[in-house]
């Protein structure tokens, strides 16, 4: 190419400016002149990015905002559309976003300009029918999950595995012991101490559907471990608050020694001995960082009908997705009650002490998810560019 490269991005939440920001730092250490233009957030800004919008502009919430926003983010939609046609840019890439960017890099696409989606939808778990609108919309997908590629492959398209950016950000040590005390360092922890993390979800929807339920769960343990304390790490001031709330109100019976902390999630898995966790990105981490846990979730009875009506997966959690078995138990709606969680808890336990076959498992994850995720997709994009 006689010129610098000039690449389209558009992030639309945080988790995506970092992703999108540390690509962006892998093209430029290959392509030094690279531009970009686009929509993100700090991270993708402090990178070089030419901001078309503010990050804010594509933050929705639930099912009623995004209907309320559509006017607006439909002349979002075609700003950045003509913006990137007439430009024109060499490539553009939507991280991950799926509704708006998919419609973003159809509608370059059609045309002529190459598109990346990075971060695939998970079409591996349910609606798999998607796969083939986002065939559509992008010449290649930058996957997660190394099987991901093969569903792509089998409907006409192209996926490369790139890698997990978890498996990059947590290192084999911190799985260790010594790793378990740098965390409750961190926490102001006593080191001796047996911790249960409880991971009830991140939305105030799920602390008010599983707290208390995971609280009473938390309650069983009493009898087994000595002197449990039961970590609650929240990720914002609202979550924050309605954890406390459900904390001080939940009546279990027994009075419970329950931190709950803001932020730190990751401090607070790693901190563990045990964890109970909602299914999510949570059990991943948990995985990686190598702590015996019991997946548990409720939906509600409609819309719990209609997942297991779409559900392609024979499995929920990320760690028994990946590992093509139950590694780790799974409780889902009637299952999940107290009882049964706390037994499960035990139980898990006391298999990863005297059977290393967890551990092993969760190091080979690590594995073969740490890929420098950002390297991979920033070379996969480059290809596009250079095609």
């Amino acid at each position: 190419m006689g010129r610098k490269p000039r690449i389209g991005i558009v992030a639309g939440e945080a988790s995506g400016d970092i992703l999108g920001g540390r690509l962006m730092a892998a093209i430029r250490d290959r392509a030094p002149d690279a531009e970009f233009t686009g929509v993100g957030g700090e991270t993708m800004l402090a990178n070089g990015l030419r901001g078309l919008a503010p990050l804010d502009d594509l933050a929705v919430n639930g099912f009623k905002d995004p209907l309320l926003r559509l006017p607006s983010l439909y002349r979002l939609l075609r700003r950045l559309c003509d913006h990137f046609v007439g430009e024109p840019m060499d490539a553009v890439v939507g991280v991950d976003f799926n509704v708006f960017n998919l419609m973003l890099e159809r509608r370059v696409r059609d045309r002529g300009i190459p598109t990346a989606h990075y971060v695939s939808p998970s079409v591996y778990f349910w609606r798999q029918g998607r796969i083939k609108r986002i065939v559509k919309a992008a010449d290649v997908v930058l996957a997660l999950f190394p099987f991901e590629p093969a569903l792509y492959d089998e409907r006409g398209g192209r996926a490369v595995f790139v890698g997990h950016p978890l498996a990059d950000d947590i290192a084999p040590g911190d799985g260790t012991e010594e790793g378990r005390n740098r965390a409750r360092d961190v926490l102001g922890l006593a080191g001796g101490r047996f911790v249960v993390t409880l991971l009830p979800g991140s939305r105030a929807s799920e602390i008010d559907f599983l707290g208390g339920l995971f609280l009473d769960t938390a309650a069983l343990l009493l009898d087994t471990f000595d002197d449990p304390l039961f970590l609650l790490p929240t990720p914002t001031g609202q979550v924050y608050d309605r954890v406390v709330d459900t904390v001080a109100t939940h009546r279990v019976g027994r009075a419970l020694d329950v931190k709950v902390i803001h932020g730190h999630s990751r401090t607070a898995i790693a901190a563990a001995n045990l964890v109970l966790a909602k299914s999510g990105t949570a059990t991943l981490e948990t995985l990686l960082l190598r702590r015996p846990m019991v997946v548990a979730y409720r939906l509600g009875n409609l819309t719990a009908w209609i997942v297991r009506r779409l559900q392609k997966s024979a499995y929920v959690a990320l760690p028994n997705i990946l590992a093509g078995r139950e590694l780790v138990p799974e409780l889902l709606q009637k299952d999940a009650e107290p009882s049964r969680m706390a037994r499960a808890l035990v139980e898990q336990y006391e298999r990863s002490r005297a059977d290393d076959d967890y551990l092993r498992c969760c190091a080979h994850w690590h594995e073969e998810l740490r890929q420098d995720g950002a390297a991979k997709a920033a070379e996969a994009v480059l290809a596009l560019v250079a095609e």
